[in-house]
């Protein structure tokens, strides 16, 4: 992969998270692999778990009091969730903080890197398939997306179609601002 330094340079190196009254802390592992073409590894989530059940999202979930911060919660979970070594991936920092206002969770979100993903062993339990989507097709799926609340408010985001399904919510809205460093930063990685 060619060097990432104008990326890395964007990135938070040292994340520290202040979460509001009721809000739990959580990171995901933002693993872009080198291909070509170059993509980042998704899951779509057991239809069964209590909170964003059949989603499409990035490997993550809340922090443990042991988590030396949000890249070791991060790489624990990958680990956890689809059998990820956490030695493997090249950990570049940190995009924005997202906030999850349904459950109420401030997600980290960890850019790391990898050459080729390995062999995977997901949780049964808690992820229903592993995929990696080209960060170009993101580019071409990407849609800012509106959805009406029983409030009468509206739900605005971004929204992509790839691989079978809608990455939406705080996953469309870490996608989003990964496609905007790479724009920025690392044209080449949605080069088709």
């Amino acid at each position: 992969m060619r060097d990432l330094a104008a990326v890395r340079a964007r990135l938070d190196p040292d994340p520290h998270l202040a979460p509001g009254p009721g809000d739990r802390l959580a990171a995901v592992l933002v693993l872009v692999l080198a291909g070509p073409p170059a993509s980042v590894l998704l899951t779509e989530r057991a239809s069964t778990l209590a909170r964003h059940a059949g989603e499409i999202a990035f490997p993550g979930g809340l922090a443990d009091p042991d988590d030396a911060g949000p890249a070791a919660t991060a790489l624990r979970e990958a680990r956890e969730e689809v059998g990820l070594d956490p030695e493997l991936p090249t950990v570049l920092g940190a995009l924005p903080p997202v906030h999850a206002s349904v459950s109420r969770i401030l997600v980290c979100p960890i850019v790391a890197t990898m050459p080729a993903l390995p062999t995977l062993a997901p949780s049964e339990t808690e992820i229903v398939r592993v995929f990696t989507t080209a960060l170009v097709e993101l580019e071409r799926a990407e849609r800012e997306h509106e959805i009406p609340r029983a409030d009468g408010g509206a739900w605005r985001g971004w929204a992509y179609e790839v691989d079978g399904g809608v990455v939406w919510g705080v996953t469309g809205r870490i996608v989003h601002d990964l496609l905007e460093v790479v724009r920025a930063e690392a044209p080449w990685l949605t080069a088709p």
